[in-house]
């Protein structure tokens, strides 16, 4: 693990062939003329009615007096009876040394449980709202043709995850709770405030113009959690008809974590066409890009290439 000084490094290339790097301004376009425009957007369009409809059923309880769930998504009941707790929360809590109701404890294995299946950082692309800021961070990016920034080292987030159990630990308080731009941003959206709005702000320009792609994939530490959690998930995706790949580059485009498609796409020592990389936020836009269908969700033990 690199140290916690050496935190900023230049914007690596992505790990693509030449042609690669001279994808299209608008990845996907050849995509959506050769199997229409559903198909080239089915994975995104999904992640988003996710993402809305889960934030939407947290804001129906305050907004509208509908409490089909109470909470948020550190901690959260559905219908009275379903708890689901955040495992870095809970985390914290127990490092501050507070024993937490059996319902928390019940929540957070059944989260556990759920994103040990089917990718811890799934969440981060199905679940987390902030996902919505920083993906319309990286699409204006490239819309504006924005280039360089400095992207932070990828062990930055998990030297963050230990910190704040240390801090945490010391302080008695679970202290990402009181900057976590997720509860931040629900709480914007409910009461409003320039606090609440200004995380938000800070975490797109931070993407737009600072770090490409780098709140969540180097900084988050829930981003962190997640992954630990996931890291032998059931649910891939796969490079499986890598025979196919015209090397337009428009996956490694929109990947938020584009370093991880190389080796399982190219075959390079042997590789699988598997994505095992637990960086993987199973979004599927991979899939959705590409007009030869290279790309396809499968689960860890398919190993096979078409």
């Amino acid at each position: 693990m690199n140290g916690i000084g050496d935190t900023l490094a230049p914007a690596p290339r992505q790990a693509a062939p030449v042609r690669a790097r001279k994808a299209a301004a608008v990845p996907g376009a050849a995509a959506v003329r050769a199997k229409g425009w559903w198909k080239a957007h089915q994975w995104l369009l999904l992640r988003r009615l996710s993402q809305v409809s889960i934030l939407g059923l947290f804001l129906l309880g305050p907004l509208a007096g509908i409490w089909i769930v109470k909470g948020n998504l550190s901690a959260s009941l559905t219908l009275g009876v379903l708890p689901l707790s955040d495992p870095f929360v809970l985390a914290q809590v127990l490092a501050a040394r507070h024993w937490p109701e059996a319902a928390a404890l019940l929540g957070a294995a059944i989260v556990i449980a759920f994103y040990a299946l089917v990718g811890g950082r799934g969440f981060c692309a199905w679940a987390c709202p902030v996902n919505l800021v920083t993906d319309s961070a990286a699409w204006l990016r490239r819309r504006l043709r924005i280039g360089g920034g400095r992207r932070p080292r990828r062990a930055l987030r998990h030297w963050l995850l230990g910190t704040l159990l240390l801090a945490s630990a010391f302080s008695g308080l679970a202290v990402w709770e009181w900057i976590n731009p997720v509860s931040l941003m629900q709480r914007a959206l409910i009461f409003g405030g320039v606090a609440a709005w200004g995380a938000v702000a800070a975490v797109f320009l931070f993407d737009l113009l600072l770090a490409p792609r780098g709140w969540c994939g180097r900084v988050c530490p829930m981003g962190a959690a997640y992954q630990l959690i996931g890291a032998r998930s059931l649910l891939r995706v796969s490079a499986r008809r890598s025979s196919r790949c015209t090397d337009c580059g428009d996956c490694y485009a929109v990947c938020p974590e584009p370093q991880i498609i190389a080796a399982p796409l190219k075959g390079r020592g042997g590789a699988a066409p598997l994505i095992l990389s637990a960086a993987c936020t199973q979004c599927g836009r991979c899939i959705d890009v590409c007009g030869q269908d290279v790309f396809g969700f499968t689960h860890r033990f398919d190993t096979h290439r078409v």
